[in-house]
């Protein structure tokens, strides 16, 4: 079987971690300088492993091996959070160039074909997975038009920022790929808990959002008695509290539901608010605890508007996102090759984020790695991993992707 080089994997790491390095974390989000810089670099390091590097009208970056023969794609993405860690993807991006070299190091290994990519846009800028969405045809010209980033900075414009505007936009050539692997912090606390260290994601939880609009009448703090107030902000904070009561009675086992995004207007301490609203999230790996939270939403708002004063509004914050479940198969070659690295250290779990495998599972068979995060922190400058466990977490992917190519998936 192939063999990393540990000192090797731990270098790209934080050479990508110093591109956008702000502290211990990183500010790379898509598009940006920092962005394309990075992926410029990647671009580089996949031709210096030998494979047929470009960057496409979108910002992926996709190495293609040389070798004939249906290949296994392995990737994630490299841009970040607004504020974020510097493993969120990464890890991913940089396991599969250190697997294309340990592959090709190796006598018995050197002739496969993988392929390497890093998506982009995965952390929403624009348009939530847009690289993965872009390269499996999924990205709607809907999508595109006149997106825009929190600071009013267009999609359109971002691409001719970056030099992308003229770029061909690939596509995932699916008689091409037997497979796609994506490697990935757990951005939770499960692994690191239990004394694990790897985790084979058997599904990718399904997502759905609210907004509820709540409108009453702005008035005078001091001067408007309490029972003649239409007050929007009590009414945002009557709904919230009843959705924590209440959810917990239909949730499965790893529900969760965030409420994290609020408005009231015209947010002044001596006013009483006319208008709020409210975004409530919630995600699970089965479809029935999400079409039961929509229900108890839909109750809950009919309830307090049947009382008159406030009304209340609501209305889909976003495209609903199914649950994904990984390939059988491809999580056993997986689980494996945990069994012989960390035996009895590893389990199967489901994803509580989404990733870019959410949407690749479409086009091609796909499956997911977890390595252990330090405190279960993400998506913040904290966000760590100990050394050894990413360097377990991609001889396991090494391991994994030859026993995929050699068993004739490939």
């Amino acid at each position: 079987m192939p063999r990393i080089d540990p000192a090797r994997l731990l270098a790209d790491l934080r050479t990508l971690r110093g591109i956008g390095a702000h502290g211990r974390g990183v500010v790379r989000p898509a598009f940006s300088a920092a962005d394309m810089e990075a992926r410029r670099w990647l671009a580089r390091r996949y031709q210096e492993a030998g494979l047929e590097a470009s960057i496409d009208g979108v910002g992926n970056v996709l190495g293609r091996s040389r070798h004939p023969g249906r290949a296994l794609l392995i990737g994630s993405h490299s841009d970040t959070q607004p504020t974020g860690g510097w493993l969120d993807g990464a890890l991913g991006v940089i396991y599969a160039l250190e697997v294309v070299r340990a592959l090709a190091a190796d006598a018995s290994t050197r002739e496969l074909a993988v392929d390497a990519v890093s998506f982009q846009d995965e952390e929403s800028r624009f348009v939530g997975c847009l690289g993965s969405r872009s390269i499996t045809g999924v990205l709607t010209a809907e999508m595109q038009e006149e997106v825009t980033d929190r600071d009013g900075v267009t999609l359109a414009d971002a691409l001719r920022q970056a030099g992308l505007a003229d770029a061909p936009r690939l596509r995932i050539e699916r008689e091409r790929y037997a497979g796609f692997l994506e490697a990935h912090i757990e951005q939770g606390p499960q692994l690191e808990d239990s004394g694990r260290k790897i985790g084979v994601v058997n599904g990718i939880v399904g997502l759905r959002g609210i907004r509820f609009v709540f409108r009453g009448q702005q008035n005078h703090a001091g001067t408007t008695m309490m029972a003649r107030r239409r007050d929007a902000a009590t009414s945002l904070y009557e709904l919230a509290y009843r959705i924590n009561r209440e959810f917990p009675k239909v949730a499965a086992g790893h529900s969760v539901w965030t409420m994290g995004r609020a408005r009231i207007e015209p947010n002044a301490t001596s006013i009483v608010p006319g208008y709020a609203e409210l975004d409530l999230q919630f995600r699970d790996a089965s479809e029935a605890p999400l079409d039961a939270f929509e229900a108890v939403a839909a109750r809950l708002v009919a309830e307090m508007n049947a009382r008159g004063g406030v009304s209340i509004e609501a209305t889909r914050a976003r495209a609903p996102i199914p649950p994904t479940r990984m390939d059988e198969g491809l999580q056993e070659h997986i689980a494996e090759a945990a069994e012989r690295h960390a035996p009895g250290k590893w389990q199967r779990m489901p994803s509580g984020a989404f990733h870019d495998a959410g949407i690749v599972s479409a086009c091609v068979p796909s499956a997911m790695l977890f390595i252990p995060s330090i405190g279960g922190i993400s998506h913040d400058f904290a966000e760590d991993s100990r050394d050894e466990d990413i360097v377990l977490g991609c001889r396991v992917l090494a391991d994994a992707a030859a026993s995929i190519l050699a068993c004739g998936r490939a």
